[in-house]
């Protein structure tokens, strides 16, 4: 994003440079609730079998300013830890502290600023107990995740400094097998403050308030794991897909077998691939490693016909295989290792244009992407993490991008079997940054800084090159490193057998290696009108645009009560002006005054709260449906084709004002459907520069025989222009076809007017309906001063006489059913019933409890639907049954000129 503004020791040479990440769960999962002392967690019970991981149930966490014991004390088992606060397997200190109830509601007003940020300037404490019943087995302790760096005791002994644990992504894997006990053992990590610009972590941006923390604390699992003499580390499997064909692909199995046994082993390495066989035997000096490779030239089994492959939820489907190896010495298992990866091929050249264009298994995507965010304090919840990306394949979305704060392995996991792609990449504006970032923040580089860059790349690469839902790995943001950094980069990538395309940056800059990156990052990040999208230059339709958006995303009225005090609220609608908590601490971002202005310019002011988050819906509904629609328009163009677009954001990490299409409690507006229309397979949109009326087919296979009837209106409802044309036909793959060009000016029309769009397919059924609110008067772009973050409007078009459009009514009438596993689903088919000729405009619908709560999270077949007289649409809704909280469901009804009314849903 353009964010301006002593004892026994011993560590393994994985963690001497700082390792490789291989941690896979076989235990409780972070999620999973456990039972807790008053001083903590309760005593993870570490599995016996050789291969185990088990996860440490979670920590008592206290300031060092409030522990005067030694650490060999506080790291001792049977440390009375009075006082201490418990927290989760996966916590910062924030995290810890607002489960314990230490602060109100952070999301809510300014609460969040309250919290002193003193409290967190000072080393924090994290222990936790651990129970081993047999010590014949070697065990480690196997982790990343910690913020920013850590001394590391066990049972009273430091095994690691902070000079060694330091950088959230960098993994470690520390031998306690000399200091672990039969029962209780305690390991205990000295966490220091997190400083974004000095340390190679996780931070925040102009993303939202940052928490007073900086995320300090263990943001992953941390793992025991057992084993016999010989450890096996490092699995996975390299595969090449034969293309176009797709009817083979080789796979390439590799383990490192190391030896942490004093004497030399002969060690038998066997696995199995999708049920089949293979196996191989090493000799290992004593304390030496070896990389064990099946290759299909010595193991044919390995070599796949007809293999399963995995395809981006809207080309295909989503198989996975499994990898499983064994490692025995002396008749015995010593170690176990299991990966799961997809079969699928990735390629990402610069076009003619110098762009990068992405292709899955041989076929073109355009990337449709949204910018990712986690939690703001970092809180892992699986049940939330999927809700959201069920809604981006709702959505019509293909690709979510994560700039830095890389989630743990559970979110590729989903997005795995979900079929959702992903761009993972370092994050911009501080110490990632910090010696290439031109006059913005973070910390030139050290020669410590290097090794724990390159073992952060390393680390990362081991963990995400198997899933097939990684495409990517974007090794600089605003900003491309620098010949040092790019050579550490590609090095441990290369190392880690990294076979996706590897990208220079997110904006248009090059390293020397990798070139060009093939990026544009032009903005625009605050309000530009609809028609901005379509002009072939910045960041209108042409190109691989990393993050772009309109700005402001106003959620709605629901949400915004719940995240701010009616003195807020008020001076939201009042005051354009005014700084905005909500929005960003970027002073560029502290208000919503360009928003705010075109909202008035173009609407006309607002007269309420309501009113003005109702303008709201319709103006960010506009805006994100032109953005979208104008990237899949042209990414079949010959000549400077437009090949990516990433929505920032597609989610907020906190309660927020801007960039999302869905809001913290996950509500539904203008901003999400109007993403959601302009991502449907198969499309029907009209052009803001040309004014023609375009066919866009995302699918796979071509579409042939429709008929587009397109039809322009005064706001009373008056017809002026209508015109049919039948025997249309649009390719795959994102081809598209133009139906028909509208005339410059049509006589009669009224300065504001409506233009709906009907797509029916050759029997008649209707597969695409797509209803604009446009300006005789056009939006005029000031593009000679256009900034890094937005182009000024110089004169908004005309768009206030949708206020006066004739009030008219819609009935309803629902039913819900309970498939008996949980979901419910309710049917509503709604229909204007207005005796004169006025459409229904955006008409809304949403499930509501007994209490009038919104029932969140909710997917639709389709909403904010516009309806002229007789007209009727049938919508369904699916959600948690459980959500309703134990009451019948209803429905509330509103729309721009219709009154708000609720239904019985039963």
């Amino acid at each position: 994003m353009v964010h301006r503004p002593a004892p026994p020791r011993r560590l393994t040479a994985a963690a001497a440079v700082l390792g490789l990440l291989l941690a896979l769960h076989t235990s409780t999962t972070a999620a999973t609730p456990v039972a807790r002392t008053a001083r903590g967690p309760a005593v993870t019970e570490v599995a016996v079998a050789p291969g185990s991981t088990t996860p440490l149930n979670g920590y008592a966490i206290q300031s060092t300013a409030k522990v005067s014991d030694s650490p060999a004390a506080v790291s001792s088992p049977g440390y009375p830890a009075n006082g201490w606060y418990p927290a989760g397997p996966r916590s910062t200190v924030i995290a810890a502290l607002l489960a314990n109830g230490t602060y109100p509601d952070p999301f809510y007003s300014t609460n969040l600023k309250k919290i002193p940020a003193a409290d967190f300037a000072v080393p924090w404490w994290y222990r936790s107990d651990f129970s081993v019943a047999d010590t014949a087995q070697r065990t480690y302790l196997d982790f990343s995740g910690v913020i920013s760096a850590a001394d590391v005791y066990v049972n009273g002994s430091r095994i690691a400094a902070r000079s060694d644990v330091t950088g959230a992504y960098t993994h470690h894997e520390l031998d306690i097998t000399a200091l672990v006990r039969p029962g209780v053992n305690t390991v205990a990590f000295r966490i220091e403050p997190n400083a974004p610009l000095k340390n190679l972590t996780m931070g925040w941006l102009d993303w939202l308030q940052p928490p007073p923390d900086q995320n300090m604390g263990i943001v992953r699992d941390v793992l025991v794991r057992r084993g016999g003499p010989v450890a096996l580390r490092d699995a996975h499997a390299v595969t090449t897909l034969a293309l176009p064909s797709l009817a083979s692909a080789e796979v390439t199995v590799k383990a490192k077998a190391r030896n942490d046994s004093a004497s030399e082993v002969t060690a038998t390495v066997s696995g199995t691939l999708g049920g089949t066989p293979f196996s191989q035997d090493v000799t290992l000096p004593a304390h030496e490693s070896r990389t064990v490779v099946f290759t299909p030239a010595a193991h044919p089994q390995l070599r796949l016909r007809s293999p399963r492959v995995w395809w981006p939820a809207s080309m295909g489907e989503q198989p996975l295989y499994d990898l499983d190896l064994t490692v025995s010495a002396a008749g015995a298992v010593s170690d176990t290792a299991h990966e799961s990866f997809g079969i699928r091929d990735v390629k990402a050249p610069l076009n003619s244009d110098g762009t990068r264009r992405y292709s899955v298994n041989g076929r073109p995507l355009l990337i449709k992407g949204g910018g990712w965010s986690p939690d703001e304090f970092l809180r892992w919840d699986r049940r939330y993490v999927e809700d959201r990306l069920k809604y981006a394949l709702d959505l019509g979305l293909n690709t979510l991008r994560l700039e830095g704060h890389i989630e743990p392995d559970e979110f590729f996991d989903l997005a795995d079997r979900h079929g959702v792609l992903t761009l993972p990449g370092w994050e911009c504006c501080d110490k990632w940054e910090g010696n290439n970032n031109g006059s913005e923040a973070g910390d030139k580089w050290t020669d410590a800084d290097y090794p724990v860059a390159k073992a952060s790349m390393a680390a990362e690469a081991a963990r995400l090159r198997g899933h097939p839902s990684v495409i990517s790995f974007l090794i600089g943001s605003d900003f491309a490193p620098d010949a040092r950094i790019e050579k550490n980069y590609l090095d441990a990538l290369r190392d880690a057998d990294w076979s996706t395309p590897v990208v220079a940056a997110a904006s248009s800059k090059s390293s020397p290696v990798l070139g060009s990156s093939g990026m544009k990052m032009t903005g625009p990040y605050d309000w530009v009108p609809p028609a901005y999208w379509y002009a072939k230059r910045e960041g209108g339709a042409t190109g691989f645009n990393s993050e772009t958006s309109a700005g402001p995303d106003i959620p709605t009225l629901d949400t915004l009560r719940r995240m701010m005090s009616p003195a807020e609220l008020d001076t939201l609608w009042r005051n354009p002006s005014a700084k905005q908590y909500h929005r960003s601490p970027s002073s560029t971002f502290s208000s919503l005054k360009i928003y705010d202005d075109a909202l008035a310019g173009r609407y006309g002011a607002p007269t309420s709260l309501a009113d003005y988050v109702r303008k709201a819906q319709l103006a960010q509904y506009e805006n994100v449906r032109a953005q979208f629609e104008s990237y899949a328009r042209n990414a079949t163009d010959a000549s400077k084709p437009a090949t990516g677009v990433v929505y920032w954001m597609f989610n907020s990490g906190w309660t927020s004002l801007h960039w999302q299409l869905l809001d913290r409690f996950l509500d539904q507006g203008g901003a999400y459907f109007g993403a959601k229309k302009a991502n449907e397979p198969l499309h029907v949109q009209y052009s803001y520069d040309s004014r023609s009326v375009v066919l866009v087919n995302s699918r796979h296979a071509p579409a042939s025989g429709l008929t587009a009837r397109v039809s322009l209106f005064n706001t009373d409802g008056t017809r002026k222009y209508d015109r049919t044309v039948q025997g249309l036909d649009v390719g795959g793959d994102g081809a598209r076809t133009t139906a028909l060009t509208l005339p410059a000016s049509v006589a009669g029309l009224s300065p504001a007017y409506l233009a709906r769009l009907v797509l029916t397919d050759a029997a008649g059924k209707e597969v695409s309906r797509n209803v604009y609110w446009l300006s005789t008067k056009a939006d005029v772009l000031d593009w000679a001063n256009t900034d890094w973050y937005h182009t000024p409007t110089t004169a908004y078009g005309d768009l206030t006489g949708l206020s006066s459009m004739a009030k008219t009514s819609v009935s309803a009438t629902a039913s819900t059913t309970a498939d008996g596993e949980g979901t419910s689903t309710t049917t509503v088919t709604i229909r204007n019933t207005g005796g004169g000729r006025t459409p229904a405009l955006l008409t809304d619908v949403h499930v509501v409890d007994a209490a009038g709560v919104p029932v969140l999270p909710v997917r639709w077949s389709d909403n904010q639907v516009s309806l002229w007289p007789g007209e009727s649409a049938t919508l369904t809704a699916r959600y948690r049954t459980a959500d309703l909280h134990g009451s019948a469901p209803r429905l509330r009804i509103s729309g721009w000129n219709t009154a708000t009314a609720t239904v019985d849903a039963r």
